[in-house]
């Protein structure tokens, strides 16, 4: 009876020692990047329990303006200190004359640390360059002078750069083969997720230490520093905006009030942007709640009156454009009279620059009797249709786009709209089913003012390796189809200053600016209703200067009401900065 039951616990000690075995294999051997069903990393939580480290740099790549300025970072020289100073006697006097810093304001802090700290994060104190020589040439342990990199509060051009975040899910999913940490940030939105392959951390550099239970150090108070030590990453991703003016826009958008919309400017020269703003902002405690996180510059929104520069121009090729020829703006555009804007009989130019919606809904009806798809053709050639952002094959990724989220224009949803006589009228004044994205309409006045040469707009210039070498350059590259010929350019040119020179014109507010400017203003109805009244979009959407061109600007309100919500003011102030800017520069 004894043997049975002395071999019963011992098969039962066996058991649970094998057991045991196999629990400590899964743990040690099997699963240890990937513990439970939480996935847990123990070879990092092990490190993480026995070392403090202070994070000089996540290793993700950054993003540049033109002029080489950290858009979403910076830079900053700061004094590092770490806990187990606290259980020293150090020289917190020679620390404190060199920094300014008070001696007790320095010992409180550490008194309080747990872990490594640049003093006054999230606002340290920047040190200069005289300060961090002195401060480390006192070799004092746990005291340190670095440059450290930290994140912006208010990163510009937040939606047109993105947002990024922890994602494990995504991580697989997007990076099968590479063995990256789970807390790896991914882009989520904007150029940081057009770009993420490219921003993908080779690792962080950071100063560590090694402690024991109670936080002492384990191997002396030799703080080690590491990094990835590759001299090509992380990589630098150079935007085309000007870190300056993109402030300015942003202040004056805010200063007018935008609630819902922006403005985007772009370079002539070479179709880059310069400012990129979009309205409303990002609630940075819940990004995707409000709308914030969208783009607005880059989504369809209704036209309006921009859209008869693409009815002007089929017009023109039409021969519809005889300067004899009158139309009767006294009538709306289904011939009811016309009692708010009755601007009586006017001819084509004039047309154009009263924005009459009579005179453009007729010449919509009589393209669309010549070819139903006239409209959508001088669209496209006018690169209101289709994406307008720069795409093309780089390295092993083909069709790659820089504006991952942009929508594409459109005119018509059917063949049935499309051969409408009424449908085409209304589209002609850019309502119906006419949609385009405010990139895309400050790329048509671009085309315009270059002749009638459409070119894809770039965000982008170039990727540079960390050590300033160039990994990838984004060169500027027409957009493929047809375009208007130079003489239908010209004309445009001409009807487009003429809406600022005409006593009556729409945008008469800008004739004496110190910029001379050309475009079309549109207010289009968007059968949305607040408070019984219709919402509108204005738009203004233009290029300056009218002889020499520069730059392409439009700036856009959505969702107003007819009696709010103008952007003359926001428009013309954005031109005064500029030639301000350029002629204090010397330009």
């Amino acid at each position: 009876m004894w043997r049975k039951r002395a071999l019963g616990w011992l098969f039962i000690c066996i058991t649970g020692l094998v057991l045991l075995l196999v629990r400590l294999m899964q743990i040690q051997l099997i699963e240890t990047k990937t513990f439970s069903k939480h996935n847990v990393n123990l070879l990092e939580e092990s490190v993480k329990q026995r070392t403090q480290e202070l994070v000089i740099d996540n290793g993700r790549g950054n993003f540049l303006d033109r002029n080489g300025v950290m858009l979403t970072h910076k830079k900053v020289s700061v004094l590092v200190l770490f806990p187990f100073l606290k259980k020293m006697n150090w020289e917190a006097e020679k620390v404190s004359a060199i920094s300014g810093i008070p001696v007790n304001v320095l010992k409180m802090a550490v008194e309080g640390a747990k872990k490594p700290f640049a003093y006054g994060d999230p606002q340290p104190v920047e040190l200069t360059t005289s300060q961090m020589e002195r401060i480390n040439a006192l070799e004092i342990p746990g005291v340190f002078a670095i440059e450290k990199k930290f994140e912006r509060r208010e990163v510009p051009a937040e939606q047109l750069i993105g947002l990024t975040g922890e994602n494990p899910k995504e991580l697989k999913k997007r990076y099968p083969n590479k063995e990256l940490s789970e807390k790896t940030l991914l882009g989520v939105s904007g150029l940081e997720e057009s770009f993420d392959e490219f921003l993908l951390p080779e690792g962080k550099s950071k100063l560590v230490y090694h402690v024991d239970g109670g936080g002492a150090p384990l191997f002396g108070i030799n703080v080690k520093y590491v990094d990835p030590a590759n001299p090509f990453y992380p990589v630098n991703v150079r935007a085309t905006l000007d870190k300056s003016l993109q402030q300015k826009a942003e202040d004056l958008v805010d200063q007018y009030q935008i609630k819902k919309g922006g403005l985007i400017l772009l370079d002539i020269e070479d179709n880059s942007v310069l400012a990129m703003v979009s309205r409303p902002m990002i609630n940075k405690k819940d990004p995707y709640s409000g709308g914030g996180i969208t783009n607005m510059m880059l989504k369809q929104q209704i036209a309006g009156s921009v859209f008869k520069t693409v009815v002007a121009a089929a017009a023109i090729d039409q021969n519809l454009d005889n300067p004899t020829r009158l139309f009767d703006c006294s009538k709306k555009i289904n011939g009811k009279p016309e009692l708010k804007y009755d601007y009586g009989m006017l001819d084509f130019t004039n047309s154009f620059a009263r924005s009459c919606n009579r005179a453009f809904g007729e010449l919509a009806k009589e393209l669309q009797k010549t070819d139903p798809h006239l409209l959508e053709d001088y669209a496209a050639k006018l690169s209101l249709t289709g994406s307008v952002g720069w795409q093309g094959d780089v390295y092993h990724t083909t069709d790659f786009k820089q504006f991952s989220d942009e929508d594409k224009g459109r005119i018509f949803l059917s063949e049935e709209a499309r051969k409408d006589a009424n449908f085409a009228a209304m589209s002609g004044i850019g309502q119906h089913e006419v949609r385009v994205t405010p990139l895309a309409a400050a790329n048509m006045m671009a085309t315009i003012a270059r002749g009638g040469k459409k070119e894809m707009v770039r965000a982008v210039s170039k990727i540079e390796y960390k050590n300033g070498t160039t990994m990838v350059d984004f060169p500027e590259q027409t957009l493929k189809g047809d375009t208007i010929s130079p003489y239908t350019a010209m004309k445009l040119q001409k009807l487009l200053r003429e809406v600022v020179l005409n006593p009556n014109g729409t945008g008469r507010w800008f004739k004496d600016l110190p910029y001379e400017v050309a475009g079309k203003s549109g207010t289009a109805e968007t059968g949305k209703y607040e408070n019984g009244m219709q919402l509108h979009n204005k738009w203004f959407a233009g290029y300056f200067p009218y002889q020499n061109p520069k730059y392409a600007l439009v700036a856009v309100n959505l969702d107003v009401k007819d009696s709010e919500g103008g952007i003359n003011l926001l428009y013309a102030d954005m031109v005064k900065m500029l030639y301000e800017r350029n002629h204090s520069n010397g330009d």
